[in-house]
């Protein structure tokens, strides 16, 4: 790891927003790609799931997501309880960034795909009682979605129109729906 993106990394536990968002970004940016320095920052991330501060948890999971297609030791299949869990927090925005950017996990491989829908499916069913349950199974059924796009596989768009046949409230079926129109 490069001494610019170890300083990014320290960043993100700053108390300077601004610094904290642009090692947000420049993060995101560095790891939309597979990069080689994936395993040095991901306990470190892990780790931060947990942190005191929404902002750190938030963007921790968001970068361990996109970090799944640099897994090549499939350490994600360990952790992506810990990352799912992320989606049940009490701070709403950080479950939802979290829920947005979850489906990238499904990048790494067949197992870690199987594994993501399978979590998603779940989460889908269990949120049924929450708060913003209509959000989060919006989230979930855009996040089938866009891993669909990425990587062609019918059995995601299948599980997704299951899991939408199962919204008792025709509005939001219809909105859920939506998502997959065209396709």
């Amino acid at each position: 790891m490069d001494k610019i993106i170890r300083r990014k990394l320290d960043d993100v536990y700053s108390a300077d927003r601004q610094a904290q968002n642009q090692a947000y970004n420049d993060l995101l940016e560095a790891t939309e790609k597979q990069i080689d320095w994936a395993y040095e920052a991901w306990d470190e991330l892990l780790a931060a799931l947990s942190h005191k501060d929404n902002h750190v948890r938030a963007i921790a999971a968001q970068l361990l997501c996109n970090l799944a297609k640099s897994d090549p030791e499939k350490r994600m299949r360990d952790d992506f309880e810990a990352l799912l869990a992320v989606t049940r927090e009490e701070r709403f925005v950080t479950a939802r960034h979290t829920l947005q950017a979850i489906w990238k996990v499904g990048a790494g491989g067949a197992e870690q795909r199987e594994m993501l829908v399978d979590g998603l499916a779940r989460r889908y069913q269990e949120c049924v009682t929450e708060k913003n349950s209509t959000l989060i199974r919006f989230d979930i059924i855009q996040g089938l979605k866009n891993l669909y796009d990425q990587v062609g596989d019918d059995a995601i768009k299948e599980r997704a129109l299951a899991l939408i046949e199962t919204e008792d409230d025709e509005k939001y079926r219809k909105k859920y729906a939506g998502v997959w129109r065209g396709v």
